[in-house]
Order: structure tokens, then C-alpha cells, then sequence
């Protein structure tokens, strides 16, 4: 039998932007947008319609940022802090207080920025981990898919997997995808008592099945081949409806996950955004060398999680 691949589609993220553009612009608090790539992030999104900006972080060299690129700021609120550490735990006051729905990094470290998301008292987590999940839209692949978590959990034991699995699903739910498929993957599809991946992958299958993990069909372990191709799952004798239309990418730990997401951006030309997830408000996480795409894209999957939690 062989698996007629479906034609590419590469207008993905386009179409989250169209669909976020559409809707309301979410409030979201910018924390330390005093560079050029955050402060012009921030003020792009706010004119294609995906946020309401509120500037946070020192005031004069906010304005002096604009001023260097030209840029209109005046129809933004701006929340005056001495430095970026201030700027982080203003930025969370805003989610805290609910006077604003999303939080945007700007020119400071990600683990700045998370340590006051996480703070105990001041902070906005849940009783979920955080984790990270990139987007992607692969000219190959015939749907969005999504890799987690590549950017904040460095060696996620079971637990931590459990709540980024979790985290992942709700996600694809507030994209309009009712029942995500997951796939947990390792180096094969086996179960191994001396590969650690495999027994985590066996056991987040036992959690959904026993609904400790909801909303979606999850197999595992599988090897990144036959997670996205269904041939590959036929030569190899596999029986799974995850294979080849998996929506979810659960890798065993970061190193794999950003190292999958870095060869599908320059070896096969996908185009990605990305967003945190777990805390009481998406966290817009974009690189400081990220595109244009990639930074409105990030924006708006921060709407969708803001305006359509459960669902389009």
C-alpha cells in the first residue's frame, strides 16, 4: 500500500494571522521594548490589528527606541519602570490584575522575563509547568504542526511531559483542532527498559488512557519517522492513527526538540512562531532575530489562546 502525499500547503501561519486580524486586539503588556526588533514587533502587531501594546519598561529610552526607528508610539500606553527586572514584574502585574491577556519579551533574557512569570507571590503560573511550543508550517507536511518543548523544560521528567503534553492539547484546541494527535517520540518505537524515552512515552499512554491527560489520541514511543509519515509506519508494521497526521511532536527532551526545529527552518524551509504556555496568560517568546512572519504569527496564536481557548 502505498500513502499518496497530499499537496503542500505554505500559507499556515498566514491564515492564523487572517483569522487573529478578523477578531479583537488582545491587550497585551510588551515588557522592555527598547530595542529595535521588540519596540517595532510590538508596533507592527498593533497595526495589523492583532494587539493593544501597553509599553513597559524605562520610559526614556522606550521613546528614544521609537525615535531611532521612526516610529509612532504616541497611541500607546507606556508604564514607566527604572530597569528590565521592573519591567518583567509590571508586565505580570498587568496579566495579575487582568488588564491585560498576553505578555510580549522584549529586550530582555527569557529567563529574566520567566523568573518574575514564576515568582511565587508576584507571578502569573498555574499549577502547570510552563513549556514552549513552536508552530510550524512545513512545505511537505500537510497540516500546522506543532514541536514542544524546544525552548524552556532543559530534561522533562514524566510529570513535567504530562503538563507540556497537556499544555500542547489545550493549544491545538484553541486552534480549532478538536481532537489533537500526539506523538511521543524516541529513537524507536519500542518499548526500552535501558531508553528512558520509551517508558515515559508508554506511560503518558496509560495517563490518557486513564484521563490524566485529556483532549486528545496520544501513541507512543514512535520514531520521528513514522510520527509523520504513514509509510513509514506501514514498512515498519505500525498500527496507529497518529502516524502521518500527527498534530503534536513530543520530544524526549530540549536538545532534541530545538534541534528538530532548527533542521525544519533551514533544511526544509519551514516557517515557524512560537509561544509559552502554563501561566495565567500566553507568553509571546520571539527571538531577537526573528522575522516579521514569525513575530505577527507568534502574536497571533496568542489571540487565538485569548479569544478562542476552547476552539474556533
Amino acid at each position: 500500500m502505498i500513502i499518496k502525499e497530499k499537496p503542500p500547503l505554505h500559507d499556515q501561519l498566514e491564515f492564523f494571522i487572517e483569522q487573529a486580524i478578523k477578531a479583537t486586539p488582545i491587550r497585551t503588556a510588551v515588557a522592555h521594548p527598547v530595542d529595535h526588533n521588540s519596540l517595532v514587533g510590538a508596533v507592527e502587531a498593533a497595526e495589523q490589528g492583532l494587539i493593544e501594546p501597553i509599553l513597559v519598561g524605562p520610559e526614556s529610552k522606550i521613546k528614544a527606541a521609537a525615535e531611532d526607528n521612526n516610529l509612532d508610539i504616541s497611541p500607546y500606553e507606556i508604564i514607566d519602570t527604572p530597569h528590565s527586572h521592573a519591567a518583567a514584574e509590571a508586565a505580570c502585574d498587568l496579566i495579575r490584575v487582568a488588564d491585560a491577556s498576553a505578555l510580549m519579551k522584549g529586550n530582555l533574557g527569557t529567563a529574566e522575563l520567566l523568573s518574575a512569570v514564576v515568582h511565587k507571590t508576584k507571578g502569573i503560573r498555574t499549577e502547570r509547568r510552563l513549556s514552549h511550543v513552536f508552530v510550524f508550517d512545513v512545505p511537505n507536511y500537510h497540516k500546522p504542526i506543532i514541536i514542544t518543548d524546544a525552548a524552556i523544560n532543559i530534561a522533562p521528567d514524566l510529570l513535567t511531559k504530562r503538563d507540556i503534553t497537556q499544555n500542547a492539547i489545550d493549544f491545538c484546541h484553541a486552534l480549532g483542532v478538536a481532537v489533537p494527535k500526539v506523538a511521543i517520540l524516541s529513537a524507536v518505537e519500542k518499548v526500552k527498559p535501558n531508553i528512558q524515552s520509551t517508558i515515559d512515552a508508554a506511560a503518558l499512554c496509560k495517563m490518557a488512557d486513564r484521563e490524566q491527560i485529556i483532549g486528545g489520541i496520544l501513541d507512543g514511543p514512535l520514531a520521528f519517522d513514522n510520527a509523520i509519515s504513514q509509510q513509514a509506519a506501514i514498512d515498519k508494521h505500525i498500527k496507529s492513527v497518529v502516524s502521518g497526521d500527527a498534530d503534536i511532536l513530543l520530544a524526549p527532551d530540549l536538545e532534541s526538540a530545538n534541534m528538530i526545529a532548527k533542521q525544519l527552518v533551514y533544511l526544509a524551509d519551514a516557517k515557524a512562531a512560537g509561544i509559552a504556555l502554563g501561566a495565567r496568560a500566553p507568553i509571546i517568546l520571539t527571538s531577537r532575530s526573528e522575522k516579521t512572519l514569525g513575530r505577527l504569527a507568534s502574536c497571533a496564536l496568542a489571540s487565538h489562546m485569548v479569544l478562542h481557548p476552547n476552539g474556533l
